[in-house]
Formats: C-alpha cells, structure tokens, sequence
C-alpha cells in the first residue's frame, strides 16, 4: 500500500521526526499493535508495550503529516477509540486520522526561507 503522506517540507530538507504518543486501554487484549500509512498498515511492525493495568503504549517517531491508522487489537482491526478524527475506509469500518505537526523551529525555518507556496493558479511568494 503506498504512503498518504501530506508532508510540506522543502526539496532536499532533511525529514524532521516528530514524537508521537499511543496510548489505548483494553483489560483483556493479548497483543496491541498500531497499522497505518505510517507502516504501509502491517500490523505487527508497531506492536504496543503493555504497561500494566490493561494500558498500552506505543512511542514513535514520524515526519509531519498526515496520516490514517487503526488499532490491532488481538488480530481486530479497529479505530482508535481516543482519536479526534476518523474517516471511511474501504473494508466498511472506520480508521483514525493523525496528524503530525511540524515543530515551532522547523515552521519558522521554512518561513525564513521565503519558499514559494504551492499554488497552481499564480506565483506568490511567503512573506515574513
């Protein structure tokens, strides 16, 4: 499956990593993995660490962007219950949306830069 990445860095930039945190209950689940457009959705490359008390956790590191994901949970695929946002997909159900934001610096370091929007109708320019 390819990459849905919404990704708003400059050519030749290197990819910022931004800490991302995953945290869901379940009492009773063996395994807890996270699948998404970040991982090409294998389900057991992202594999949660159970914390006690049925919560787990998961810490990774992903560029900015945009991305689809849901929650393996035993073999069960299912959306995140804590995400903001969902959205449809293919197979019926739902999957959870996540978005990475770049960090202050970067942001600024791009607007420093004075790069061109991407606008296909005329040519502008950032202003600081």
């Amino acid at each position: 499956m390819k990459h849905n990445h919404n990704h708003d860095n400059a050519p030749g930039a290197a990819q910022e990593l931004m800490p991302v945190h995953f945290e869901f209950t379940h009492l009773t689940a063996a395994v807890v993995c996270v699948a998404g457009t970040f991982n090409d959705w294998h389900p057991t490359t992202k594999s949660m660490h159970p914390a006690g008390s049925g919560h787990w956790m998961k810490e990774a590191f992903l560029p900015p962007g945009k991305y689809e994901y849901c929650l393996v949970v035993d073999g069960q695929w299912m959306p995140d219950p804590l995400a903001l946002e969902t959205v449809p997909n293919p197979f019926g159900g739902r999957n959870s949306i996540l978005n990475v934001a770049r960090s202050p610096e970067a942001a600024h370091r791009a607007d420093a830069q004075n790069l061109p929007l991407k606008n296909t109708n005329k040519k502008t320019t950032r202003q600081l």
